[in-house]
């Protein structure tokens, strides 16, 4: 079976590659906090779908940011998950583990795919099923130690740790090997988002970005750059 091709991310998200979580809030304070985060220079968010009324958050974050930043749906479990968040507007699609369906419906439609992962034959089957990144979690109960001993090996694989990953601890994960994060309270802390405390936000947006200032990693697919070579087992520095 030929290994499949990963479908992009946006050039900025190259620079700061974090995807922040909103899980839990309501449409209109969702869009409120895209407007700050897209501001404060944020490329990604994910609106998670086992959040109340998900699709309409995904639609109206993609009607009010436009092009600002990229806003996709997390939590997608199998193939109906993944159809409803594309035709709320998702451009793109994570999910805790590897679908079959969602994969098969992501490649169709043509948008970044960010499978879960935790061992290393999962984030092979993951990647060699066209992940743009592999989601790589619960990564925070296994720190940089376990992320820094996949890549030997796997280093060709872009890894997205998630789950337990805030400011104290994403420079380890960056310098570990990870080519990025997902975050979600630690970002999008709910009590602050809920007081509006844009200025907190505006700032905490600006500590992740720091962190990742100058870490540009050349292995994260992005638009504009030539397409990668479809995925396989090539690339391979130690295992």
């Amino acid at each position: 079976m030929q290994p499949a091709t990963p479908t992009p991310m946006p050039e900025s998200f190259a620079a700061f590659p974090v995807i922040g979580i909103l899980r839990g809030l309501d449409p209109e304070l969702s869009v409120e906090v895209g407007q700050v985060a897209a501001a404060a220079g944020l490329a990604a968010i994910e609106v998670t779908l086992n959040s109340p009324g998900a699709l309409a958050q995904i639609r109206a974050l993609r009607q009010a940011l436009g092009a600002a930043v990229a806003v996709g749906a997390g939590t997608v479990l199998d193939a109906e998950d993944a159809q409803q968040a594309l035709a709320a507007g998702a451009q793109f699609l994570v999910s805790p583990g590897l679908d079959a369906g969602m994969m098969a419906v992501g490649r169709a439609a043509g948008v970044p795919l960010f499978p879960g992962a935790l061992t290393p034959t999962e984030v092979l089957a993951a990647w060699r099923a066209g992940a743009t990144m592999v989601k790589l979690f619960p990564a925070g109960a296994l720190g940089p130690a376990y992320v820094k001993a996949l890549t030997a090996p796997l280093g060709h694989i872009p890894l997205l740790p998630t789950g337990g990953i805030g400011l104290p601890n994403l420079a380890a994960f960056l310098e570990a090997g990870a080519a990025g994060a997902g975050v979600g309270e630690p970002l999008f802390e709910k009590e602050r988002l809920r007081q509006r405390d844009w200025a907190w936000l505006t700032e905490r947006i600006g500590q992740f970005r720091q962190v990742c200032a100058g870490r540009r990693l050349s292995h994260i697919p992005v638009e504009g750059e030539a397409p990668a070579e479809p995925h396989s087992g090539g690339g391979r520095s130690a295992g």
